[in-house]
């Protein structure tokens, strides 16, 4: 017997049901009849009104998610760090709040992804007594906070990693496959987190990098200090972004992450890229991948010894990784193709590839 249906049925013919309704109809204890409503009011389509043996049930409309108590559109608790599970936590948000309700398919699969991929960032990698995580939702977006007390994202990958900056620890973890624990974690969850949102906000000590993904560009401001980690991520309800769209962008075909993009405007230092040691510095870590994306989007020019480094001396040693170069200017793609042996040029000019932009090297 489908239980969801029947339930789904009757509330077709009634603006509210209870446990008992389909009980008698059934003959099922309360207690089974009643997981059926839990996992349908989980999935959005259901609120409770009142409570324990006097609740009942009706269709998830935005006029009954306002009715039921337990249908506030904000929830924020603060937890102690000690065998807690995302998981859990996201599971109380959709029982306790109307948050969820009536929610797009892509937007919920979004914020179930992100939302239990930063709050276990922070249960494993913070090292925090107490973590806060936050959610609410308005007639535009939905928002949520996860804030903990602990040594700060930046902080520890510049320990971990023996980086000499916060900025040079930011310009690691913007790569993708970063992590300060390479045999739990694959580094994943923030790339990701950061390309399904309309806004994503990490904080830590002094600096606070923003991925606006409504104008496709990344900031990094400094901030007033703060204690510990703390994340924001913004998505509009009427989104189009899809998780398994953002997942075969920059997967392979057997959904291996093989793919990460780099602005080099992020790793500028002064006015113009002169040094080896910086184009080392962006492709630190990249060898990982398959296809690296370099996007020189707000950069005037790169110098000769940037671009040998990177376009003859990288690319020799690692043959099978391609290049792909956007937002480049006449300048730099005047460098790229002197960094280029003669024989190399000739044969990426004869498959159009070079003397024109959005060069694949």
């Amino acid at each position: 017997m489908d239980i969801k249906s029947l339930i789904l049925k009757e509330l077709s013919k009634k603006s509210e049901i209870r446990v008992a309704d389909i009980r008698g109809q059934t003959g099922f204890s309360r207690a089974y009849i009643n997981r059926f409503f839990q996992a349908l009011v989980r999935e959005g389509k259901l609120v409770r009104l009142g409570k324990a043996n006097q609740a009942r049930y009706a269709k998830a409309t935005r006029t009954n998610i306002l009715r039921s108590k337990n249908g506030s559109l904000h929830f924020k608790r603060a937890f102690k760090n000690i065998g807690l599970l995302e998981d859990k936590v996201l599971v109380q948000i959709k029982l306790e709040t109307g948050i969820f309700s009536g929610l797009a398919d892509n937007i919920s699969s979004i914020l179930d992804y992100a939302f239990t991929e930063m709050l276990n960032n922070a249960i494993e990698h913070s090292r925090s007594k107490t973590i806060t995580a936050e959610m609410r939702r308005d007639k535009q977006a939905i928002r949520f906070f996860i804030n903990d007390c602990g040594i700060g994202i930046f902080k520890n990958i510049m320990k971990k990693k023996r980086l000499k900056s916060e900025l040079e620890a930011i310009q690691d973890l913007l790569k993708g496959k970063q992590t300060t624990a390479p045999k739990a974690h694959t580094g994943e969850g923030i790339f990701f987190t950061s390309k399904a949102a309309d806004i994503f906000v990490i904080k830590g000590s002094n600096k606070k990098v923003i991925f606006d993904n409504k104008i496709s560009d990344i900031f990094i401001r400094d901030i007033s200090a703060v204690s510990g980690t703390r994340v924001e991520f913004n998505i509009s309800l009427n989104s189009g972004r899809g998780l398994a769209n953002i997942f075969e962008e920059y997967s392979g075909g057997e959904f291996e992450f093989s793919k990460t993009k780099v602005l080099v405007a992020l790793y500028k230092i002064d006015t113009d890229f002169i040094s080896r040691s910086q184009a080392r510095r962006i492709m630190s870590g990249l060898d990982r991948f398959k296809i690296i994306i370099l996007d020189f989007k707000k950069v005037e020019t790169v110098g000769q010894s940037f671009a040998d480094e990177v376009f003859r001396v990288w690319k020799s040693n690692h043959p099978n990784i391609k290049i792909i170069n956007q937002h480049v200017n006449e300048n730099i793609e005047f460098m790229i193709n002197r960094a280029l042996t003669a024989d190399e040029v000739k044969r990426l000019y004869n498959l159009g590839r070079v003397a024109k932009l959005g060069v694949e090297i």
